[in-house]
């Protein structure tokens, strides 16, 4: 019996004990800041044949089918590539950039401009023309640069050097 008197104090008193308080609110998360809006880059204006060059440089070489001639910034991938099949002397030019059903690619040189239909393909459209193609000559002859639109696509300002003519007169020969 003396144990129950000993223990019914203590009882008694874990009874009195206020109850802990909850834990305080974690402080609210910093408000996250929205990202700039940035405009879409505006086309450029004036004269084509004044527009900044696109950075990269033409690489050319030969393979198995034909030759190749491909423009863009080094270390990267083309954001152009003409690409010759002898077997069918045919030109193919490919571009970055995807193009919604129906598009149309352009190309604007110092003597003419004329519009290719395309196909795409994954993040690029290409167009094929016969070796013989006069656009090909255009292209190469342009007065420093030529241009190849993609509509939604910023246009590519490539310079004309003669990886251009190069790649041609091996298709045609």
């Amino acid at each position: 019996m003396r144990r129950v008197v000993l223990i019914l104090p203590l009882l008694v008193l874990t009874q009195c004990v206020r109850p802990s308080e909850p834990p305080p609110a974690p402080p609210p998360p910093a408000p996250v800041a929205a990202a700039p809006v940035v405009p879409a880059t505006p086309p450029p204006v004036g004269d084509w044949r004044d527009w900044p060059v696109t950075r990269g440089d033409w690489r050319y070489a030969q393979d198995g089918q034909g030759a190749v001639a491909s423009f863009g910034a080094p270390g990267t991938a083309p954001v152009l590539t003409l690409r010759c099949d002898r077997a069918r002397r045919q030109v193919t030019l490919t571009r970055t950039g995807a193009a919604a059903p129906g598009a149309a690619l352009t190309i604007r040189t110092s003597s003419t401009a004329r519009t290719l239909p395309v196909t795409a393909g994954a993040g690029t459209v290409a167009a094929a023309l016969p070796a013989q193609d006069p656009l090909l000559d255009a292209m190469g002859f342009s007065r420093g640069r030529f241009i190849v639109e993609l509509p939604g696509q910023a246009p590519l300002v490539v310079p004309a050097w003669a990886e251009v003519l190069r790649l041609t007169e091996d298709c045609r020969g």
